[in-house]
């Protein structure tokens, strides 16, 4: 059995490991240098209800992934403004530890290689094509291809090329590997639909912050500065693809959490604006460079699947991440992945594929979502364990557990506990 996974953010990571795990071999495709994508500057998990789903994944048999990212965890159970026991991940350390993860597990990677078409004969993927020129065929085929870029959306959508972490110019746009294969994806702007938003943060370098700000976060994980009322930023929340962090308390204070770098959270900050602040008078963006004045702008192109996530329209094409819809954050994006790799397998071997059962949160998130985005209204929604509508009805259904026993006694009930191994 060959799996191609296209992608290798978070999702795509997951897909590949789990689709070898299951028994395949596995070829992940990605367009850049490194692992990982926007992973590479996020750095949070287990707010609010990731904590539930990352130990549902865990019990499902998915603590590998979790426990390389624990590996590199700089800080844990931090507290801030509407979110409870988080843990921050370094992002300068976080990729070479997953490509380690991925290499000893036996996942053949291609970096540099941007899919340029593929080949669909019977409604089915034979092969894909690199910008090399690779032909590489497979069985079943995973789009973890994200929905950031390609550079022409942050010009339409947003202020303009961001010079962030994904690297357009260098490497080149997003290809989606469902548009490849002739399927009509659920787009931005294509309609009274406008659900794109700008990714949720900004990175500051920390050694041009004062000493004594860099020793708090270090120790604390967290600083929260109040902010004079003329420099609040309501309507540069309401355009956050985070919207889990979109409250006023985001507003009033300049909140940072120290993943490596000095995690700003909000998607820009007026650079002069910000050098006024008392400790921040050298301050300069790490990511992305145009931090002072935009972000880059994500949900352009999800494909349209169901919640096995097969892309309606291709036989062997599955997806993962944000291309299954507007679902927000790394543990999101891990658990698709697991799905999908899973279900890549099952699909090649000829088994019946396999839903997560609403039942836990990991497959809760996904029916809801997809219900939801059937309207105007649920498509301009953002969907996330940490917060925002899904977080509140996960509150409301009881399914915010933080109890680990009761977590794996669950998944145990279920008859699922090391699914995924």
């Amino acid at each position: 059995m060959k799996v191609v996974v296209a992608g290798g953010g978070w999702a795509g990571c997951a897909s590949a490991y789990f689709a070898s795990k299951a028994g395949a071999e596995v070829i992940l495709v990605e367009k850049t240098d490194l692992l990982l994508g926007t992973g590479l500057v996020g750095g949070i998990i287990r707010n609010n209800g990731r904590y539930t789903a990352a130990e549902e994944a865990i019990a499902l048999g998915g603590g590998d992934i979790f426990r390389v990212i624990e590996s590199v965890a700089r800080h844990r159970d931090i507290n801030f403004p509407g979110h409870s026991h988080a843990m921050l991940y370094d992002v300068q350390r976080i990729e070479r530890v997953v490509r380690r993860c991925l290499e000893e597990q036996g996942v053949k990677i291609l970096f540099k290689a941007l899919i340029n078409s593929a080949s669909v004969h019977n409604q089915e993927i034979e092969h894909v094509v690199t910008s090399k020129n690779e032909v590489i065929p497979g069985d079943v085929f995973i789009d973890a291809t994200g929905t950031a870029g390609p550079m022409h959306n942050c010009i339409k959508y947003g202020t303009g090329c961001a010079m962030c972490i994904l690297r357009c110019p260098s490497f080149g746009p997003r290809v989606s590997l469902t548009a490849l294969a002739g399927v009509k994806e659920i787009k931005a702007g294509e309609s009274t639909h406008q659900f794109e938003a700008m990714s949720g943060s900004c990175k500051l370098d920390k050694k041009s912050l004062n000493k004594s700000l860099v020793k708090e976060l270090d120790r604390n994980g967290i600083i929260i500065i109040p902010l004079p009322e003329h420099y609040h930023k309501k309507d540069s929340l309401r355009k956050k693809a985070c919207q889990q962090y979109a409250m006023e308390e985001y507003s009033a204070n300049l909140i940072i959490l120290d993943t490596g770098h000095a995690k700003l959270m909000t998607p820009f900050f007026p650079i002069e604006s910000l050098r006024e602040l008392e400790g921040f008078r050298e301050a300069r963006y790490a990511d992305p460079y145009s931090g002072g004045q935009g972000n880059s702008v994500r949900f352009m192109a999800m494909a349209p699947c169901d919640d096995y996530l097969r892309v309606n329209g291709i036989k062997n094409l599955l997806c993962a991440g944000e291309k299954t819809g507007p679902l927000v954050g790394h543990t999101e994006a891990i658990v698709t992945g697991m799905l999908a790799g899973n279900n890549a397998v099952r699909l090649a071997k000829g088994m019946a594929l396999r839903i997560l059962p609403s039942e836990l949160a990991v497959g809760d998130i996904i029916s809801f979502m997809h219900k939801e985005i059937r309207t105007e209204e649920g498509l301009q929604q953002k969907y996330t364990f940490s917060g925002s509508v899904y977080f509140k009805s996960m509150v409301d259904k009881g399914m915010y557990i933080t109890n680990r026993k009761a977590i794996r006694e669950k998944v145990r009930k279920l008859g699922l506990t090391g699914y995924f191994q």
